[in-house]
């Protein structure tokens, strides 16, 4: 079955109309969590075998690896468009994104396969808009200009990248006793070092502090950083921590990085997809 029909189950109908500001998509967004239903009607539900999902219910495997493969497909395709665009400098950025390329084809086909060895059928990789609409033009297809395309590039890849390594986090319960926790848990590391060298692209530092989405990151990506800035962990107050002194909000968020929920991951690659 079509992904977008599966999306079009959990999006507010406005997130994609083609006519949706940029403003009123994102603030779609922003309630999305309250009116998602994920958690009712899974992604992969309607490609299962009615046997393998009886089995699989409790903990639903096939739906986060349907979930993460669709994130993949994003970044599968964003890089390699990067990549063609001729917007990258040549050197150390055309180098990492080339590497990173390499990576999120290799976790496209190893989430199909897994998938297909599951009983599964891999939900079908979307056509995707990477301008929003025409809110951004990162392949400079209408001449925004190099300078502007190459930083809308970036932006794009940090977002993607940020939204990648929370959504694996926020899946891992759901992989709990199956066989693709560990390979799940090895690609969300990748990940994560993914997004660290996209923010050193950038000049910033590699990790997130609070819920901050970092200088020169458009408004309309604060969704991927919303929720950051919690500072309970474990049921405790980690800013209460230190041997000399309690440790700042900042340092306290940069050290623990938080989930992003499957619902929260779908309106955020919705985003990205054209109907």
């Amino acid at each position: 079955m079509d992904i977008i029909k599966f999306l079009d189950r959990f999006t507010n109908e406005s997130l994609l109309d083609s006519k949706s500001t940029r403003r009123d998509m994102f603030g779609a967004l922003g309630s999305f969590s309250k009116k998602a239903a994920l958690s009712a009607i899974p992604f992969g539900l309607a490609t299962m075998p009615n046997k393998t999902y009886a089995q699989e219910s409790g903990n639903d495997p096939v739906s986060a690896l349907q979930l993460a493969l669709t994130l993949e497909y994003l970044e599968d395709e964003f890089y390699d468009l990067a990549l063609q665009s001729g917007v990258l400098p040549s050197g150390r950025p055309e180098t990492v994104y080339m590497q990173i390329s390499k990576h999120e084809q290799a976790h496209v086909d190893f989430l199909r396969a897994g998938l297909e060895g599951a009983g599964a059928t891999p939900v079908e990789k979307p056509t995707f808009d990477f301008t929003v609409g025409g809110t951004f033009d990162p392949f400079n297809e209408n001449g925004v200009g190099q300078e502007t395309a190459y930083a809308q590039l970036l932006a794009l890849a940090q977002a993607f990248e940020d939204t990648g390594v929370r959504a694996y986090k926020g899946q891992a319960g759901n992989l709990l006793g199956s066989d693709f926790l560990t390979p799940a848990l090895q690609i969300h590391a990748v990940e994560a070092m993914h997004a660290s060298e996209i923010r050193r692209l950038r000049t910033l530092k590699g990790w997130i502090t609070g819920n901050e989405r970092g200088d020169g990151m458009p408004e309309a990506t604060q969704a991927v950083y919303n929720g950051e800035e919690n500072v309970i962990q474990g049921g405790l107050d980690v800013t209460t921590l230190g041997s000399d002194e309690p440790f700042s909000m900042e340092a306290s968020t940069e050290a623990y990085d938080e989930p992003l929920s499957g619902d929260d991951a779908v309106a955020i690659a919705s985003l990205f997809i054209v109907e």
